[in-house]
């Protein structure tokens, strides 16, 4: 047996290059069998007798280790697997017998899910001479230490930290290609998962992922798999649009105004259809929409599945759209439907393909992304500088705030601006106009001065953009939630989402495939911050401070440092001055931030009510205090963040209880007054217990349970019913 890690079995030695065993049959070493001259034990030997004798010999080696092969088998096949540790929970593993790798790995994933810990493939041995594996390990997530990593009380749970962990399990084959389980070392060095957070160990995921189909052998290969049944109606809707004002969908206005035509080869068309069938086969609550033309041609599609419609529901609030990524092979346009999370990461709520940039494109698409999404209109929605656009989210979107973003100007100025581009002193001014101006007069007087500076009165796209400030300036927008996407880091990713997966000349499945493995990396990132948060708060930079510690156990970790900083500034960098009010119960304050200028923001609190404002209105755009009314409750001795200025959408429990209408009176009257309003959440909130419950045979057990409990009770209750009408008939 060859080991790959050096330890295999060793050779013989010091054996003579012939020599006769026990039975009288001459036994050659290896480079005898390669053609090395053998020596006879007396005297020399006739050639033509010597290959007799060579030919014996080998016939005689081949069975003998054909018969220690065997007895090695049969050996294999009645040795008892040590246990070191705990045998609790480990009978199934024990026993069960699997016949390829994968059920090995998987075998050990349920055993470590159950158990609470994440698995990490280990080293293997090989059958001599072959690449049949012979022997595999696999062991504890924990196992090892990392270089120049140094183990404390406060990372040794971390789920990240290696902590030199033991816990391991061996698998042998024997020759009939049986895995069957030789070694167990159960006991652990370090804290396991709690029943609740199983379902975010790395290993969980990757058994959810192993179980489901192939997205990428799908769609590359043209076919789709049948899980069963059809899609559901909910699930798949195809919308026909006469296209009065774009009677030839073929020829499409370009960004240069240039005629274009799409060029969506049938092939290409089969497999975009072909994945979004099978997609919707896998997923019930996965929902697709394309739109044909008068001369029933596919044109647009849209789709998204039923992840995105759960993070939409918890982070639906902003969307970003962003249409300027176009694929030179097909002339399609690839624009995704993004938003974030609860910790501050991008969350992918949908994807189009367009043909153009029509209105009637753009109309279609956000009615089929509205109806995705049970017609809930986002608060805000940022998107490139585009007119048409800009008229079909009017349309469509009548009470939500349409924003041109900010990286979407710097693109463009970055073409119109020309040498400007190179000067610091106008970025420094034209980034002031776009996101540092406090108040509206502010921003006039700085973009009056900035075009007299740099003589820009005549400059037409400046003066296109003046006209549409509205748009994007933010302090015309203070009371308007932006949930700070166009802060750092998130300006640089939002503004990069699809450029890091493709170039412009990939192919149309390609890009299908890289779309779907970006939206599963952000969800795999998701996943790690969300196993960060549930196994240890964050560490408080001021440890006995009260509302730090409040904060810490309300808030993910990336919120809560964004919190901490905003804290520190108010508590430390901040001047203020305390100005009576008619009302005994509210205080005003003046705050300069020091360093930062003369700027003076005021903030009122009402201390019997809790109800704060400041002037900077941080709050209403990004849903944290800023540091002027931390300042405030600071000097009035507030030990906690008043409740109603918690923001669930950025705490740790963001995505719990969202699908229960018991939470919210009007949701739960209206479920019971209106059978579509009960079937749509009943739907979602059983969509979502499955989903957490994926990968866990606890979870999953409990759920039927539940389910098979539940419909015993409704049977019961219609027999009743039913007994009831019979005998009031009678």
């Amino acid at each position: 047996m060859v080991n790959t890690d050096g330890d295999g079995d060793g050779g013989n030695g010091g054996v003579d290059p012939m020599c006769v065993d026990e039975n009288g049959v001459i036994v050659l070493t290896a480079d005898q069998h390669n053609g090395a001259a053998p020596h006879a034990a007396a005297g020399h030997v006739h050639d033509a007798a010597m290959e007799e004798i060579q030919g014996a010999v080998c016939m005689s080696c081949t069975k003998s280790r054909m018969k220690g092969a065997a007895a090695a088998e049969e050996a294999d096949a009645e040795e008892a697997a040590t246990v070191q540790g705990s045998k609790e929970g480990a009978e199934e593993l024990l026993l069960k017998v699997v016949l390829s790798e994968e059920e090995a790995y998987r075998l050990y994933c349920d055993y470590g899910h159950r158990t609470g810990f994440s698995v990490r493939k280990g080293k293997q041995s090989y059958f001599t001479g072959t690449k049949r594996v012979r022997t595999k390990d696999y062991f504890c997530s924990k196992e090892g230490l990392k270089e120049a990593e140094k183990l404390t009380d406060e990372n040794f749970n971390d789920p990240h930290t290696r902590t030199n962990c033991r816990a391991m399990v061996r698998f042998r084959v024997n020759g009939q290609g049986e895995w069957k389980v030789i070694r167990l070392v159960s006991d652990h060095n370090h804290n396991l998962a709690k029943p609740e957070e199983r379902h975010l160990l790395r290993s969980a995921r990757s058994l959810i992922a192993g179980r489901s189909c192939s997205t990428a052998d799908a769609v590359l290969y043209g076919g789709y798999q049948q899980v069963g049944g059809t899609p559901s109606q909910m699930a798949v809707s195809t919308s026909m649009t006469n296209n009065a004002e774009n009677p030839r969908p073929d020829m499409v206005p370009g960004f240069s105004g240039v005629t274009r035509t799409a060029t969506i080869g049938t092939g290409d068309l089969q497999i975009l259809v072909n994945h979004l069938k099978s997609r919707a086969n896998v997923d019930g609550m996965f929902y697709w929409d394309v739109q044909i033309d008068r001369d029933g041609r596919m044109t647009n599609f849209f789709w998204r599945d039923g992840r995105s419609r759960t993070d939409y529901d918890c982070f639906g609030d902003v969307v970003v759209f962003d249409s300027t990524y176009r694929l030179s092979k097909q002339n399609l346009i690839c624009a995704p439907f993004v938003g974030v999370n609860h910790h501050w990461q991008t969350t992918m709520f949908g994807c189009a393909l367009l043909v153009d940039e029509s209105m009637s494109s753009f109309t279609w698409l956000f009615k089929s992304f509205l109806e995705a999404m049970g017609n809930r209109h986002p608060r805000s929605i940022f998107t490139n500088q585009d007119q048409v656009m800009s008229k079909a989210i009017e349309e469509v979107f009548p009470n939500t705030c349409h924003r041109i973003a900010h990286w979407h100007i710097q693109k463009n100025a970055a073409s119109r601006l020309g040498s400007l581009n190179g000067s610091k002193a106008f970025n420094k001014v034209f980034t002031k106009c776009t996101q540092g101006c406090n108040s509206e007069a502010e921003f006039e007087e700085t973009w009056a001065a900035m075009l007299r500076e740099f003589k820009l009165q005549d400059n037409k796209w400046l003066n296109k953009l003046y006209k549409l400030k509205q748009k994007w300036c933010g302090a015309l927008n203070k009371c308007n939630f932006d949930g700070g996407v166009e802060n750092e880091p998130q300006f640089d990713i939002l503004s990069n989402i699809f450029t890091s997966i493709a170039d412009k000349f990939t192919s149309l499945s390609t890009v299908i495939v890289l779309v779907d493995k970006l939206t599963d990396d952000w969800r795999e990132r998701e996943f790690d911050e969300d196993m960060r948060c549930s196994q240890r708060p964050p560490a408080c930079i001021i440890k006995h401070s009260d509302i730090l510690n409040h904060a810490a156990k309300v808030y993910t970790h990336r919120i809560y440092k964004l919190f901490e900083t905003y804290f520190l500034d108010g508590c430390g960098a901040t001047k203020f001055k305390e100005l009576q009010c008619e009302d005994s119960d509210t205080y005003r304050f003046e705050m300069t931030m020091q360093g930062r200028g003369s700027r003076v923001c005021t903030v009122h609190l009402n201390k019997s009510t809790m109800q704060l404002t400041c002037s900077c209105s941080q709050f209403e755009t990004m849903g944290l205090l800023c540091s002027h009314t931390l300042k405030a409750i600071s000097i009035k001795n507030v030990c906690k963040i008043p409740e109603m200025y918690i923001l669930k959408r950025w705490t740790r429990d963001a995505k719990q209880w969202v699908f229960n209408p018991k939470q919210y009176e009007s949701s739960y009257q209206e479920c019971m007054d209106d059978e579509a309003a009960y079937c749509n959440h009943a739907m979602r909130y059983a969509y979502d217990l499955v989903m957490k419950s994926q990968g866990q045979e606890e979870l999953r057990r409990s759920l039927w349970e539940t389910l098979e409990s539940g419909e015993k009770e409704l049977e019961k209750y219609v027999e009743n019913v039913t007994q009831y009408a019979e005998s009031y008939a009678t």
